[in-house]
């Protein structure tokens, strides 16, 4: 009965830490949830003999049982449950080529964005690149839940790193570019630039009922004057507010550097769950 409290109360201890593990690992907080309920079968019903190191011994289950889950999603080529949102990372130094903070970054960067080239990984280079890059866990611990050589589980973090590393490169170019899009579709709308505005839309814009570059072109000429340039899990979107509070959040679907499709969100309590960032106009960034 001492055993078994001493696990509870080490389990609850590290348990946000092991959610943190599994939501990275699977994407999705209701498989990471189950993925925890798992590991905490499985440690109850172990015999802890002389565990020197909790959370580590804790977090090889965690792992092993997200591994196994991946393995399964695989051979059912089976999508994530839920995109992955950006959360903030869990302690530990991420490592590997290049400077700490460039390495910081790339580990944070295991958002939205990424969540499609962490799918394309083998089950064994996700936990690989995970494990290392974003808890700091050693290459010896990652070598030992697969089975594998420290070396051999050092080659499978770097090889999954050089994949993320150019999907985040892409991603910061291509969120740039629609930033510049977005940009320039509210100062052509505010302006009440007609022609500006059929400049960036697609022949086949759409917004909402409303079909053809012309008709949204002319439905957007002159209005926007509230609506500030915003980012949305990092994503370039317009928002407009009043009294201080964000009350519609205008998203902006962008193909060929051409906008095709203009989606306006008014419910407030979706509103109220998302990250909003505003950013200043570009008379604020000169001052």
């Amino acid at each position: 009965m001492v055993e078994q409290d001493w696990v509870g109360e080490r389990f609850t201890e590290h348990r946000d830490r092991l959610h943190a593990v599994a939501y990275r690992m699977l994407g999705s907080p209701g498989e990471a949830e189950d993925a925890v309920q798992e590991a905490w079968l499985r440690v109850s019903r172990a015999g802890t003999g002389r565990v020197e190191n909790p959370g580590g011994w804790l977090t090889t289950i965690v792992a092993r049982v997200c591994l196994n889950m991946l393995e399964a999603r695989r051979n059912r080529r089976e999508e994530p449950a839920g995109a992955l949102p950006a959360e903030p990372r869990a302690g530990g130094r991420p490592a590997g080529q290049g400077g700490p903070e460039d390495e910081a970054l790339l580990a944070d960067s295991v958002g939205v964005a990424l969540t499609v080239v962490l799918d394309e990984l083998a089950p064994a280079e996700r936990l690989a690149f995970v494990l290392h890059d974003v808890f700091a866990v050693s290459f010896a611990e990652i070598g030992a839940i697969l089975d594998r050589s420290p070396a051999a589980a050092r080659q499978l973090a770097s090889r999954a790193r050089r994949r993320v590393r150019g999907a985040a490169d892409a991603s910061v170019a291509a969120r740039s570019a629609k930033r510049e899009i977005v940009e320039a579709f509210l100062a052509a709308s505010r302006g009440g630039d007609f022609e500006a505005l059929l400049e960036l839309l697609d022949p086949g814009a759409v917004v909402g009922d409303l079909r053809g570059s012309r008709d949204v072109a002319t439905f957007f000429t002159g209005r926007a004057q509230a609506a500030r340039l915003a980012l949305v899990d990092g994503v370039p979107v317009a928002v407009w507010s009043h009294l201080g509070r964000p009350r519609a959040v205008i998203s902006f679907t962008v193909d060929d550097d051409r906008i095709t499709r203009i989606d306006v969100d008014t419910d407030l309590d979706r509103i109220r769950g998302l990250d909003i960032v505003v950013l200043p106009a570009d008379d604020e960034e000169r001052r």
